[in-house]
């Protein structure tokens, strides 16, 4: 495709951006919008390809539904029948992939590289809650704009995971170096595949280097299972450990053990970079795959009393105690003692029962004794009555000679009450 060729009638053809194994990206000029786009044209050797032309369809029909400010805006796509050209046309952006950032400036700086890597979470967690993996996250995907706006580009490989897979048995698509372990053995490839590449990325632009060097599929896939990857803060001394925990999180091999979704990932990284550790309630060790090896991570800020470590010497026959590993005991109880001043001198030793059998005794002897003065005040009445001949007394007695059988029954019964 030369210079000033005009695919569908509107965009010329004016330079080329890039060369990837599907496609080649020129820079056009749109002619009846006036302004440049980016148009991905599909490699002539593959045109004629039923497979690789649905897939590329695919990466329109997908990539055309997400609009976010961090994912390459997707504007047109066709056929172009005169060129015998399948195309898509998409945002240009005016900056630098992280892949040529990389090259040309080697590693970046910690707030740099938090900052590139949280804009592409918030695009791959938009693509993901809208059904759409990427499976090829890499430094050369991944834009920087003239004005520090990291944009995610080239969903080429994208699969929405709600239609069914054009993927044959056993291909693997992506770049090998940032395949997931499950991309690398064939396995579906989920939205934490995703986050597997870019926890790859994120390594690559603090470290300069990439977690695992291998020239193979099987060879990397070796390599993740038997050999963990040396921790981003030892490679770089100005990583904070607990960002190198974020990072390493990412990296597990087993899917499930990575951050739910991107914006989790992104709240585990700005953590990490202030000194927070990602997950506060997970255990403190890295996740190193299957090994059998588990690297101490030093004390990282005020220790919790399940992890606290006792201080004092360490015991014969014993060797150094491990950082945040080691389990306070737990307090004995003690039994309950009431206070000696509550008491006299003999009360403090006298048992609760014989204290309280004499309170009872106490309560039953002054009922008893009401109950005397009630019946000598009584019988003083009777004598007084009995004595009188006026006609109220006379009454009184014939009352008291009517009910005294019923009287004396009640005053027995009252007697063996409170006597009993």
């Amino acid at each position: 495709m030369t210079n000033g060729t005009t695919i569908a009638g509107r965009y010329r053809i004016e330079s080329r951006l890039g060369v990837g194994g599907m496609s080649t990206v020129q820079l056009a000029f749109d002619e009846r919008l006036e302004r440049y786009v980016a148009i991905k044209l599909l490699a002539e050797h593959l045109a004629d390809d039923p497979t690789f032309v649905s897939r590329f369809r695919r990466e329109a029909l997908a990539a055309a539904r997400l609009v976010h400010p961090n994912i390459v805006q997707v504007f047109d796509f066709g056929f172009d029948e005169r060129q015998g050209q399948h195309f898509i046309v998409m945002e240009h952006v005016t900056g630098h992939s992280c892949a040529e950032l990389l090259r040309d400036h080697g590693r970046m700086e910690i707030d740099q590289a938090v900052d590139v890597v949280t804009q592409a979470c918030r695009g791959l967690d938009y693509a993901h809650r809208n059904g759409v993996v990427h499976r090829d996250v890499k430094p050369g995907n991944l834009l920087v704009s003239d004005s520090d706006v990291v944009k995610l580009a080239d969903f080429g490989i994208a699969r929405a995971t709600d239609q069914s897979s054009i993927t044959q048995v056993g291909s693997v698509l992506g770049t090998a170096a940032y395949l997931a372990p499950e991309q690398a053995r064939g396995d579906e490839a989920g939205p934490r595949a995703d986050l597997y590449s870019l926890g790859v990325v994120t390594y690559q632009l603090l470290t300069g280097r990439l977690p695992y060097e291998a020239s193979s599929l099987s060879e990397l896939a070796l390599k993740q299972q038997r050999e963990p990857p040396a921790p981003v803060d030892e490679i770089n001394r100005q990583v904070p450990p607990e960002l190198a925990d974020a990072i390493a999180l990412a990296l597990a091999l087993d899917q499930e053990e990575r951050p739910a979704t991107a914006a989790q990932f992104a709240d585990a990284l700005a953590n990490g970079a202030r000194g927070i550790e990602p997950l506060p309630d997970a255990a403190r060790t890295r996740n190193l795959g299957n090994t059998a090896a588990t690297r101490v991570l030093s004390g990282r800020g005020a220790p919790t009393a399940q992890t606290r470590v006792a201080a004092g010497p360490p015991t014969a026959g014993r060797g150094p105690a491990t950082a945040r590993t080691r389990q306070l005991e737990p307090r004995r109880p003690t039994a309950y003692q009431p206070p000696m001043a509550a008491y006299g001198p003999d009360e403090a030793y006298r048992q609760p029962a014989e204290r309280s059998g004499a309170g009872r005794a106490a309560r039953r002897f002054l009922a008893f004794l009401a109950v005397v003065v009630l019946f000598v005040a009584a019988v003083a009445a009777a004598v007084t009555i009995a004595a009188s001949t006026s006609s109220q007394a006379v009454h009184a007695r014939r009352i008291i000679a009517h009910d005294a059988s019923s009287a004396i029954k009640q005053f027995q019964d009252l007697v063996n009450k409170y006597t009993k």
